[in-house]
């Protein structure tokens, strides 16, 4: 008899977390497994990329002008939801970390659950552990009966502000469906290479991504004569503004634009390396994505970065200038992988763990 499995996320727009769930859900065995994803809004880049036979029911809140008709239509569409999914599923995710709601739908799916926590949230609230302890006093974080994160490095930064839960702590990486991302790298897109190429893939937002840390760096190279290009693929909240300073420093031909791509993968295949100048990270898809498509990285100095140094790519320090040597070190002396990446093997051992969660076994 299948295992009925409950996800919960925001939606499936561009981003980190919304590809490691599609993904995720491509691994998983269809025939294992009745899975239902809850999604506060149905919209997004990756809706159309989930498999058929996934359950996507949308969790919509009422938006109303008026804050108490929104307040109380909206507990009364929670008590409504609770009542009719009570323990309904023999496990319960909430995969995105941020989605409030999403964390309070599955705790009252099963009895068994699990909070997904991607990213670094002591860098993110910017050292403010205050803070951080009060986003996840509201995602009810005490009440998940596993922590599952996607990188050592933020277990153990977690672990140190909640030792409580060390016991409930589990690692697993975000798997990937690299057969599909192997033959939609195949597929031919209009642009023209001129030079070395690096690519960067990703939202485009200053707090996390750093991508002025890239523009500042190309300028600088540029000034010392080299000649290259760097992709930028996707968008975000600060995607006008790098287009602005880009246009400043007169790098119109250098640094170009692609906007949201629903296949990366070519990108990736055309270029030469794959540059990611992130201030932080949980475990970013990039990296497998790279691996995956054999492809150099130079990235800052972000979690579990000890698995791509020397072996996968160039790492650097975390800070505003060393992108900049990253890349320049590339543009010098390229870097040869000195392994290949076994994306099968990858995967088969990030689903042990998952399926070792879901069986009771961890």
């Amino acid at each position: 008899m299948k295992k009925k499995i409950f996800f919960t996320a925001y939606s499936l727009s561009l981003g980190g977390i919304e590809k490691a769930l599609v993904n995720l859900l491509h691994v998983l065995d269809k025939d294992k497994y009745d899975i239902t994803l809850v999604l506060e809004k149905k919209e997004g880049i990756f809706l159309d990329q989930l498999p058929e036979h996934i359950h996507v029911i949308e969790y919509a809140l009422d938006h109303s002008k008026n804050v108490l008709v929104r307040k109380i239509k909206n507990r009364l569409h929670l008590i409504k939801w609770k009542i009719g999914h009570k323990n309904k599923y023999d496990f319960a995710i909430s995969f995105a970390t941020y989605s409030i709601p999403g964390a309070h739908l599955a705790l009252n799916a099963s009895k068994e659950t699990a909070l997904w926590v991607h990213n670094n949230y002591y860098q993110l609230y910017n050292g403010n552990v205050r803070e951080m302890k009060k986003f996840f006093r509201r995602v009810k974080m005490k009440k998940f009966r596993h922590h599952v994160y996607v990188s050592y490095d933020n277990m153990n930064t977690m672990l140190e502000h909640f030792p409580q839960y060390k016991n409930r702590s589990m690692v697993c990486n975000n798997m990937i469906d690299y057969q599909t991302m192997r033959k939609e790298a195949n597929e031919s897109i209009d642009v023209e290479k001129k030079g070395i190429t690096f690519v960067n893939v990703g939202r485009h937002e200053e707090h996390q991504k750093r991508l002025s840390r890239i523009i500042d760096a190309t300028d600088r190279l540029k000034r010392e004569g080299y000649q290259f290009q760097v992709w930028l693929v996707g968008d975000g909240v600060n995607h006008q503004k790098y287009m602005e300073q880009v246009k400043i420093l007169g790098l119109d031909d250098t640094i170009i634009f692609f906007g949201k791509q629903k296949n990366p993968y070519p990108y990736y295949k055309k270029a030469d390396a794959v540059l990611l100048s992130s201030k932080y990270e949980g475990y970013p898809v990039v990296f497998v994505e790279a691996m995956t498509l054999n492809k150099p990285i130079v990235t800052t100095a972000v979690s579990d970065y000890r698995e791509i140094e020397n072996r996968y790519g160039i790492v650097v320090e975390n800070n505003a200038s060393a992108i900049y040597d990253g890349m320049k070190q590339f543009l010098d002396h390229g870097f040869e992988i000195s392994e290949p990446f076994d994306p099968q093997k990858f995967n088969d051992k990030m689903l042990e763990i998952f399926e070792n969660l879901i069986e009771g076994k961890k």
